[in-house]
């Protein structure tokens, strides 16, 4: 079991060459962890199960799953379970950053992307994927053929980050081309304009989508732990300033904790589910964080 679970960490999916085997070990390391969770007797049965909610019929419940679990699921059959979900990465040049000992933001983005597409596809749902920066640089319709997995994993492995951030007109485009209401999940590490974040989640919302949103930042952009000199370039724009660190740490600490408390509260005013992940940290929180906004769609 701990042998699966070793999957679930950054640093070795990093070393594996193929991104579908880095996905299914990704998911089979996650439903590893769920016999350890309160979601223990689920994991292998989630795709046809959900939560229960007021108003199901009492004879749905699996009192099996309860048992387990001390919660409610009903049964789902087939045409309740189809989702259709388009995951947005963010493929600016900001995502390429990473610090000593870690994988970069967009590493950790397209490895979380590969992994819920491969588990939505189990599922039977259908998955889409874009690339944005300023712009939509791919766009991927949602499918739910198990064939189309190789597709969308493909333009993934083969993203390059470049280009600034520009995420109020690049997600304004994306909402434009997805047709059918469903769930968008998207991942960026959001360091841009908080009124054009929201204005993009508010066009989201506006077409009935439920939308989650995955904060992707490194260890040292959130604690800011550079040592006593370090020479910082802007990979967007290619500029360079020399300082020492401690001198900036407080002020740039402040600065981050009032833009992520304002991401968060734009998120929470939108109806949108927020989550914060550093690239250190193991896959399964973004996964356990899709699955319950899986959950409540």
């Amino acid at each position: 079991m701990e042998d699966s679970r070793k999957y679930l960490r950054p640093e070795t999916i990093a070393q594996l060459k193929n991104i579908e085997l880095k996905a299914r070990l990704v998911v089979e390391g996650f439903i590893t962890g769920l016999h350890r969770s309160p979601f223990h007797g689920f994991s292998v049965e989630f795709a046809e199960h959900r939560q229960y909610r007021p108003g199901d019929e009492l004879r749905h419940i699996d009192w099996k799953i309860y048992g387990r679990t001390n919660r409610h699921y009903v049964k789902q059959y087939e045409e309740e379970t189809n989702l259709r979900c388009m995951i947005a990465v963010d493929s600016s040049a900001s995502m390429k950053y990473a610090s000593e000992k870690q994988i970069s933001k967009f590493e950790y983005a397209i490895y979380t992307a590969a992994a819920i597409a491969y588990m939505m596809m189990k599922q039977k749902d259908a998955v889409g994927l874009a690339l944005y920066d300023t712009e939509v640089r791919a766009f991927l319709p949602s499918k739910s053929k198990m064939s189309y997995i190789g597709e969308l994993l493909k333009t993934l492995d083969n993203a390059v980050p470049a280009n600034e951030t520009g995420t109020a007109a690049a997600l304004d485009r994306l909402a434009e081309r997805i047709s059918n209401r469903g769930l968008v999940v998207i991942i960026s590490d959001f360091l841009d304009d908080i009124s054009s974040i929201g204005n993009a989640l508010k066009h989201f919302r506006h077409n009935h989508h439920e939308v989650l949103a995955i904060q992707l930042l490194d260890p040292r952009e959130l604690d800011f732990q550079f040592g006593n000199s370090a020479t910082f370039k802007d990979v967007e724009t290619g500029e360079e300033m020399v300082t020492q660190p401690y001198q900036l740490q407080k002020s740039y600490m402040r600065a981050l904790t009032e833009h992520n408390m304002l991401l968060k509260k734009v998120c929470h005013q939108h109806n949108v589910d927020y989550t914060l992940i550093d690239t250190s940290q193991p896959f399964d929180k973004a996964l356990l964080g899709y699955l319950a906004k899986r959950a409540k769609v």
